[in-house]
This record gives structure tokens, C-alpha cells and sequence, in this order.
């Protein structure tokens, strides 16, 4: 926020929105008809009573001051989480509606306030401190002797099913139907190896999924097979890659060395679900350092995970990088200062030198999907039956990935540009570009596209 009354933009606040059907309530209820008692503070805090369909309104709390980031709180049933009445309560702030005067909290919103601020301040004084649980060093050994024993013989286990998949031939593949994929995927589960158990589920889907699919198939077994060697022969790899490879696999790891901390840029976020698992993806942009990371945060399934971060605002903060060669992933750590609308965007680069950074990055980790990449003056422009990011000078291209194109955030893409050049940033792989946030030619607000 919001100090000194500065507000977020609508966009910023739905992009705090779980799912696009919290989205689409909470514009709803960005009005202010069914609110009463409506108020916010200097500090940022805002609350209000919301009429819902029982005889008493919802009591909705938001604290955006806090620099351990945004908070909410409401007495509605739903579990998700910032909840519509959150979301809606967010958006009559941020329109400036009349209804949100500037005051005191009432006693219901102020023991909350008080409550979460005092509960932050005590779980940061205790951060670091050493638990019981890795109080016996030579137990916690014992058991990631265990563990990787474990993932040996899933390994050794699935090169002979890849083995036996190539003597048989890839036509076969698509007789034996997914129940035999996800029965390997089972076995990697039971080896303690879930990354190696993800791989094979995504090997599963290939057979039959269109024209060329035994290519793909064989290159994703290719990737499979790398990754398999690898782990057998981790000690024979630089330190580096050996720590990609136990990350790959799907061993837990741990931040390395010291934060780093800066004023960093929320690029973008977004949710991607299963059966058993929401992620949440959050891109940092480090306006001092220019260093990109990745927060990840999980919730169970059905439910969002707590991390919300609105994209185009900035904070302070400290963040730990996790070990691996050209890993971005980053663990959040205290942050100094809340929220705040900035006027910094990354620097943008051509599709070519795009597409240079993806394969330079691919020498380090084999398995990676995309990189985090901002492009500079590039349009958006149809091309047969898809699109792509053409370069306003220089005359390359990043084709779009099936994907983003199938996205209702294109749209949004191509009426923020109106055939001007843009920066976007977004993700770039051997599937072309996803485009996740853009901004304006000039000055402009970021604008979410995911």
C-alpha cells in the first residue's frame, strides 16, 4: 500500500483472487450496495460489514500494512482464501468509493488487527531458532541414507521400463493405455521420488495426444533416462548440477547462504492444480540487483495457498536462494516494508536474445521447462491460426504456446497494445513464450494476464 493513501488498482487486487470464480464474486461486491459500516485507516487496514444470505453480515477484516504482507479475515464460511467479501471490501477501497470512510476500527476489526500483528511479531522473533526435530544430526543422516537408497532402486527400476518400452517399440505405447504409467508412477511414490513419479505421469499422456506424439515420446524418455544417470552417478557431478538433479527427483532441500535483500518487483503469480495439490508461481523482479527468483507456495486440494502477492506492487524483503545449477527458486524471508505501487519495470531484451538466455540455461538444468523473460517493444500479431510477439525493430518473433493462446488474458494482451510495441514479461521454452504480465509503451500500471 498503501502509505501515505496510496491505492492499489483493481487489477492488483484481483490478482490476490484464488480462482477466476472468486474473481468474478468479488467484482461483484465491489459496490457498494451490500456493505455497511465500511472503514480504513491511515495504515492500511480496511473493514466492513458485508449482507450475505443469513440474518447476520459477514464481518470482513484486510490488513495491507503489515510488512510480513497483505491479511484477511472474515467470518463467512468459504475457504478460500483471500475470500470474495475480502476481495470485494479490497475493490471499494481501491475505487476510492465514499462508502470506505477514513477512521477508527471497530472494538471486532481492531482485536483482530492487533491480534495477527502481535502473533507476526513473536514468529519472527522466534525464526531460526533450533527445533527438536533436527536436534540428532546422525538421525537426520540415517534417514536421507534411507531416502536415497530408496530412490536408487526406483531408479534402477525405471531405466529397465524405459529400456523395455524402446526394445518393444513406441507403437506399443499406445495399446498399454495409461493404467501401466500410472502403476510406474505408484512405484516412484513408493521409492520416496515424486519427481521422477511426475515425469512418468507425464509420459502417460503422450500416446495418442496428436500428430507426431512418438516424438515427443521419445524425447521425454530421452529426459527421463538423463535424469535416471544422473541421480546413479550424482557424485561424479559438479556440486551445481548434482543439486539440480536431487531437486529434479524430487528430494526436499533447503535455502543456501546468505539472503539477499532488495526492493522487489511482483512480476507475476499464478495457481496451477492436480488432483492432490495447488501451486502457486510468484516471480520477484530485484529492482537493485536485477536478480529474478521464484517463490512457490503450496495448499491442499481445492484450496489456495496463503502467499498472495499483488502483481506490479513492490516491498522490501529478504530472500534465501535454494541450491542447484541456474535454480531461481527463492524462499521469502522477513520483509521490511509492505506493498507499494513502483514505477520500475524490468528491462525488456529481443525475442533473440530470448531464446539465447532459454538455451544458455538449459546447459545448467537439461529439464527445464521455460525462463523467466521480459520483452521489450514487442507486438502481438496473428499468424495462421495462432500468435506471436513479433519484435518492433529487428525482425524476429517468439511464437505463443498453445496454452497462452487459449487464455482469455490474450485478448487483454492485444487491446492493451492496439498494434503498439508493449513489454511483457512471461515464460520462455521449447514451446514458445507464455506472456503473464504487460505493461504499457511508456508510463502504465502492470496489467495481469493470467
Amino acid at each position: 500500500m498503501t502509505q501515505q493513501g496510496v491505492r492499489w488498482t483493481a487489477d492488483q487486487v484481483l490478482a490476490l483472487a484464488p480462482d477466476a470464480a472468486s474473481r468474478a464474486a468479488g467484482g461483484k461486491l465491489g459496490a457498494a450496495g451490500p456493505w455497511s459500516e465500511a472503514g480504513s485507516s491511515d495504515e492500511g487496514t480496511m473493514w466492513g460489514l458485508c449482507k450475505g444470505s443469513g440474518s447476520k453480515p459477514y464481518q470482513t477484516v484486510v490488513d495491507l500494512a503489515d510488512a510480513a504482507g497483505p491479511a484477511y479475515t472474515c467470518s463467512c464460511p468459504s475457504r478460500k482464501f483471500p475470500c470474495k467479501h475480502a476481495l470485494g471490501l479490497l475493490l471499494l477501497w481501491a475505487g476510492g468509493d465514499a462508502t470506505v470512510r477514513l477512521g477508527r476500527a471497530p472494538d471486532w476489526a481492531e482485536q483482530w488487527i492487533k491480534g495477527r500483528r502481535r502473533r507476526e511479531g513473536a514468529k519472527r522473533t522466534t525464526d531460526g531458532a533450533p527445533s527438536g526435530a533436527s536436534a540428532d544430526p546422525e538421525a537426520a543422516r540415517r534417514r536421507s541414507q534411507r531416502r536415497a537408497e530408496r530412490v536408487t532402486a526406483g531408479a534402477v527400476e525405471l531405466e529397465q521400463r524405459l529400456a523395455d518400452l524402446l526394445h518393444g517399440g513406441l507403437a506399443a505405447a499406445e495399446q498399454s493405455g495409461y493404467a501401466l504409467w500410472e502403476e510406474a508412477a505408484a512405484r516412484m511414490v513408493d521409492a520416496q521420488a515424486p519427481g521422477l513419479a511426475a515425469r512418468v505421469r507425464e509420459l502417460g499422456a503422450v500416446p495418442s495426444s496428436g500428430p507426431n506424439w512418438p516424438v515427443r515420446l521419445l524425447e521425454e524418455s530421452a529426459l527421463l533416462h538423463l535424469l535416471d544417470q544422473g541421480w546413479l552417478r550424482r557424485e561424479r557431478l559438479p556440486d551445481g548440477l548434482a543439486a539440480t538433479v536431487r531437486s529434479r527427483v524430487g528430494l526436499p532441500g533447503s535455502p543456501a547462504g546468505p539472503p539477499a535483500r532488495d526492493r522487489w518487483l511482483v512480476l507475476a503469480q499464478y495457481d496451477t492444480s492436480d488432483s492432490r495439490l495447488t501451486t502457486r508461481r510468484i516471480w520477484l523482479y530485484g529492482e537493485r540487483s536485477g536478480r529474478t527468483v521464484l517463490l512457490l507456495s503450496y495448499g491442499a486440494a481445492g484450496r489456495a495457498p496463503e502467499l498472495a502477492l499483488p502483481v506490479g506492487l513492490s516491498f522490501e524483503a529478504e530472500v534465501s536462494v535454494y541450491p542447484g545449477a541456474g535454480q531461481l527458486r527463492a524462499a521469502l524471508g522477513e520483509q521490511f516494508t509492505p506493498p507499494a505501487p513502483t514505477d520500475v519495470r524490468p528491462p525488456g531484451v529481443t525475442a533473440l536474445r530470448a531464446t539465447a538466455r532459454y538455451a544458455g540455461a538449459l546447459r545448467d538444468d537439461p529439464w527445464l521447462d521455460a525462463v523467466p523473460v521480459t520483452l521489450g517493444r514487442v507486438t502481438p500479431t496473428p499468424v495462421e491460426d495462432s500468435w506471436q510477439l513479433a519484435d518492433a525493430e529487428g525482425g524476429t518473433a517468439l511464437p505463443l504456446t498453445p496454452s497462452a493462446v487459449a487464455r482469455p488474458g490474450l485478448w487483454r494482451l492485444v487491446a492493451l497494445s492496439g498494434g503498439a510495441p508493449i513489454t511483457v514479461f512471461g515464460e520462455c521454452g521449447h514451446r514458445g513464450f507464455t506472456p503473464l504480465t504487460a505493461w504499457p509503451e511508456g508510463a502504465g500500471e502492470a496489467v495481469p494476464l493470467c
